[in-house]
């Protein structure tokens, strides 16, 4: 680590990674530092079962990865990325009705909300429509948009309360599906701009489908730092910062870590009034994680359900409304909203011959450790009779294993801090650039500045394009 740097990236994760990337395309010489052995952050795969069953240890479903303008921009086919699209990319089952379906197909999914149609396409068409443009508005820090009307009539939706927009349906069905989109954003329904990842998450699976990456998540993280090094970039694994000091020479150094790690770096004097800031940064609710070994595919009750790449699972908007509330409350509710996906059933390489994997988390009280487990498992057996009895073996993560596996999940926060109105765009700091920090040469480049949480790389590009416009004299563009 004795060569000079223009530019050392710290973190590994999707983040990390799309800064360290922007930097070296822009000529810039980088070194790429991750802590663990394996980079990836949240985008790795292991056998956390059995042998020959692959598991994403976090993500697993990639609804942002094409939607991000900076993931489009980059050759990671040519990287060994192949990516597999469900033609259900979500189903929602309903204990007295049928499934509600997010079909990959736009206009199937209108046919089937049936009397909801028309208040599903006001909803979501000018961002289906627009999506390319929009992104370039809402994907980053907040600026004068390129189309304000546009992003305008976006922002007088996705600024409400999932309630709010909830109200306008007429059916259980479109409600809940509604609710299963929404509840994505980890927070109360009832906060403001909870809207706003239910629409996009829906539009962008019109869009661009929620993907399977082949072979696991780690697939991604693979591609990217295929492409990375492809550019002459340098990777050191197996590093843990603690302390600037011992980084080479560098003219910019870029973090992808939240507020809590970042204060506990030594060797850097933040400002008082920065590290105040850093200081009140809230985090989220946290997640329980199960990951399964299985004899036989889940048997849901809904067919559409046992064809979707991702399940919904958590009955009627108002059953999802009230127990997302209560958990925000510090509560362990009986009949979690879980978040359920199948990948075996569309890759192949996820499990030997005729077996199958499942994964599955549920939101529980920041920083708890309670095992939700049982109440998972109830929960997908209420929808999918006989699911016990095809579990082969079974792996968790409570909260705090999962800030030690990855210290950027925070009291197993997984979106880098709350994504409530007040920290949707102004994250960590109330800062037009919040990548900034009060050291001119030190960035922030995590899921804990604008736009948040995903994989979708965003973050890294745009911390890089703004150490390279202040240190650098480039300007960038996607």
């Amino acid at each position: 680590m004795e060569k000079n740097y223009d530019a050392v990236v710290v973190g590994a994760g999707p983040n990390g990674l799309a800064a360290a990337i922007t930097l070296q395309r822009a000529g810039k010489s980088t070194l790429l530092i991750e802590g663990s052995e394996e980079i990836g952050g949240g985008m790795r795969s292991k056998a956390l079962t059995l042998p020959g069953y692959v598991h994403d240890v976090c993500s697993a479903i990639h609804p942002m990865a094409l939607a991000s303008p900076f993931f489009r921009s980059l050759p990671l086919s040519a990287h060994g990325l192949e990516l597999i699209y469900p033609d259900i990319a979500a189903a929602h089952p309903l204990d007295k009705e049928s499934a509600a379906v997010l079909f990959s197909d736009y206009a199937k999914t209108i046919q089937h909300l049936g009397q909801d149609a028309a208040v599903y396409r006001r909803l979501t068409s000018a961002v289906v429509e627009n999506w390319e443009a929009l992104a370039q508005d809402t994907m980053g820090p907040l600026r004068f948009p390129k189309n304000p009307l546009r992003l305008a009539a976006f922002g007088l939706d996705a600024l409400q309360p999932a309630t709010w927009i909830a109200k306008r349906f007429s059916t259980q069905r479109a409600k809940a599906l509604w609710g299963g989109m929404a509840a994505h954003s980890i927070q109360p329904l009832s906060n403001f701009s909870t809207a706003a990842i239910g629409i996009v998450l829906s539009a962008v699976g019109h869009r661009y489908g929620w993907p399977i990456p082949k072979g696991g998540s780690q697939s991604i993280a693979a591609a990217l730092i295929n492409y990375y090094k492809s550019l002459g970039g340098q990777v050191q694994t197996g590093f843990w910062l603690k302390d600037v000091r011992a980084l080479p020479k560098h003219e910019v150094l870029l973090l992808d870590l939240t507020p809590k790690q970042i204060l506990a770096l030594t060797g850097v004097e933040w400002s008082v009034r920065y590290r105040k800031q850093l200081s009140s940064y809230q985090y989220g609710m946290g997640v329980f994680k199960v990951d399964w070994a299985l004899s036989d595919p889940t048997p849901f009750k809904d067919a559409a359900a046992s064809r979707a790449g991702t399940v919904h699972l958590g009955n009627t908007f108002a059953e999802i409304a009230e127990n997302e509330w209560r958990t925000s409350k510090g509560q362990h509710v009986a009949q979690p909203f879980v978040l359920f996906s199948q990948p075996s059933l569309f890759d192949t390489e996820r499990s030997p011959a005729g077996k199958h994997t499942g994964w599955a988390y549920c939101h529980v009280p920041h920083g708890s450790t309670v095992d939700m487990r049982p109440a998972i498992e109830k929960q997908i057996e209420r929808f999918a009779p006989g699911f016990k009895d095809t579990i082969l073996a079974t792996h968790t993560f409570n909260t705090r294993e999962l800030e030690a596996y990855n210290p950027n999940y925070v009291g197993g926060d997984i979106n880098g801090g709350l994504m409530n109105l007040a920290q949707l765009y102004t994250r960590p700091t109330w800062k037009l650039t919040p990548y900034r920090t009060s050291e001119k040469n030190i960035y922030i480049c995590s899921s804990s500045t604008p736009p948040g949480g995903g994989v979708h790389g965003m973050c890294g590009f745009h911390a890089a394009k703004t150490a390279l416009s202040d240190h650098f004299n480039v300007s960038l563009s996607l």
